[in-house]
C-alpha cells in the first residue's frame, strides 16, 4: 500500500500541516524540518498527490508550451530546453502544436488554462491585442515575439539579418534576394527590417520575395522567381527554406554558392549536414526556452495565479513584464562566396571550391549587445 501524507508526518514527528507545506510551500518550513520530512518522504516512498496539492494552493505544476509546428527542427531544442528547465523546479511540461495556425493557437490557451499554471508562446501568429486579452485568463510568457505590456523572450533576429547582409555586402553582392517568412510572424517582419536598412547603407538592392511558408518546400517553391530576379545571393527566413531553395536552385541547374550565395536563419542541426554547408545565423533557442521557464515561475508571475487560492477569476497585476533580447550570431560556412567569382567557378566537388566554415562561439548570451560574424 502507497505511503500516505500522514505516515510521513508520524515517521518525521511533525503535523500533517508541516509535511504538506514542505511540498508545497518549502520556503516556509524550518531548513532542519524540512530536511527531515523529506528523509522520511525518501524512506517510505510517498510521493505527494497533485491534484490534492492543486486544491490547496491553487497551482497544478504543469505548465502549457504552445508553439508553431513541431515538425520544424527549430522547435525540439526549446521544447527540450524548457522541458529540462521546468524538471528542475518540480514543473510538467504539457506541449500543443498550431500548425501555424492562429485560431488554434487561441482555442489551445482556453484548453489549457484551468490545466496549467502558465503558459509559454512560442512564436505566435495571433494578434498583439488578442495575446494582451489571454493573458488575463492565464500567466503568459511569448517566445520569439515582443507584445508591449507581457514577459517576452526573443532572439536578436534583426542583428542577425543586418550581418548575415553586411557579409553578403562583403562578398560583392549588391543584387538579393530576402525569402520572407508566413504572413504574422513579428520574426519575419523583424528580419525584413534589418535587412532592407542593411542594404540600403550599403547601396545594394533587395528584392522580397514572400509571404512564404516557412518549410523546405516553401523555399523550393520560389526557387524559379529566383532564377528570374538575376540575383547574386539569398537571406531565407529560415534554415528549412535556404535548404530547400538550395535544392530548387540545383533542380533548375544553379549551383551554391557558385551562382548563387544562401544564408538562413537558425542554425538548425540539418544546416551542417546540407551540400554545401549552410551559411547561417545560429539563434540560441534552447536558451531561449530555459529563459521563458525561469520568467514564468518566478514569484510575480506564476504567484499572480496561485495567490486566488483555486482556478476562477482572472490574472491580478503582479505579473511580471520582463523582456529579454538574446545575442545571435552568424556562422559562416560554404553556401556563400564571392559574388565577382561565380562566373568562373565550376560545380562544387573539389577543396578548392570550399569557403571553409568559420565556427560559432556559443549562442545564448541575455543582451541587447552587438552580434556579429564569429570565426575561428
Amino acid at each position: 500500500m502507497p505511503a500516505t501524507i500522514r505516515d510521513v508526518a508520524r515517521a518525521s514527528g511533525v503535523h500533517i500541516s508541516t509535511v504538506s507545506r514542505t511540498f508545497s510551500a518549502p520556503h516556509l518550513v524550518n531548513p532542519e524540518t524540512r530536511g527531515r520530512v523529506l528523509a522520511c518522504a525518501e524512506e517510505l516512498g510517498y510521493r505527494p498527490n497533485r491534484a490534492a496539492r492543486a486544491l490547496i494552493t491553487g497551482r497544478t505544476h504543469n505548465i502549457g508550451l504552445i508553439i508553431a509546428d513541431i515538425a520544424n527542427p527549430f522547435f525540439p531544442p526549446l521544447i527540450k530546453a524548457a522541458e529540462s528547465q521546468a524538471r528542475q523546479r518540480d514543473y510538467h511540461v504539457f506541449v500543443a502544436d498550431t500548425n501555424e495556425d492562429p485560431i488554434a493557437e487561441e482555442e489551445l490557451v482556453h484548453a489549457l488554462a484551468k490545466q496549467v499554471d502558465g503558459v509559454l508562446l512560442c512564436s505566435p501568429r495571433m494578434s498583439n491585442s488578442l495575446i494582451e486579452q489571454l493573458s488575463r485568463e492565464v500567466p503568459l510568457v511569448v517566445i520569439n515575439r515582443q507584445v508591449a505590456g507581457l514577459p517576452c523572450v526573443t532572439m536578436d533576429v534583426g542583428q542577425g539579418a543586418r550581418s548575415a547582409i553586411e557579409h553578403l555586402l562583403g562578398l560583392g553582392h549588391r543584387k538579393i534576394a530576402l525569402l520572407s517568412g508566413p504572413r504574422g510572424s513579428w520574426t519575419s517582419r523583424e528580419i525584413r527590417r534589418a535587412a532592407g536598412a542593411a542594404a540600403r547603407a550599403g547601396g545594394a538592392e533587395l528584392t522580397v520575395l514572400g509571404p512564404n511558408h516557412p518549410t523546405g518546400t516553401g523555399g523550393g517553391a520560389v526557387a524559379e522567381q529566383v532564377r528570374r530576379g538575376d540575383v547574386t545571393a539569398v537571406l531565407a527566413y529560415n534554415d528549412l527554406m535556404a535548404i530547400g531553395l538550395i535544392e530548387g536552385l540545383d533542380a533548375l541547374g544553379l549551383r551554391v554558392p557558385q551562382d548563387v550565395s544562401v544564408v538562413g536563419i537558425d542554425d538548425i542541426a540539418l544546416s551542417r549536414l546540407t551540400r554545401p554547408k549552410l551559411t547561417t545565423v545560429a539563434t540560441p533557442t534552447a536558451a531561449a526556452g530555459r529563459t521563458a521557464v525561469d520568467m514564468l515561475l518566478q514569484h510575480d508571475t506564476v504567484a499572480a495565479r496561485g495567490s486566488r487560492g483555486g482556478r476562477g477569476g482572472t490574472v491580478d497585476d503582479r505579473r511580471t513584464t520582463a523582456q529579454v533580447m538574446l545575442q545571435t550570431d552568424l556562422v559562416i560556412r560554404d553556401s556563400t562566396a564571392p559574388a565577382s567569382a561565380a562566373a568562373g567557378r565550376t560545380r562544387p566537388g573539389g577543396a578548392e571550391d570550399a569557403p571553409g566554415p568559420h565556427r560559432l562561439a556559443g549562442p545564448g548570451r541575455p543582451t541587447v549587445t552587438t552580434g556579429g560574424v564569429v570565426a575561428s
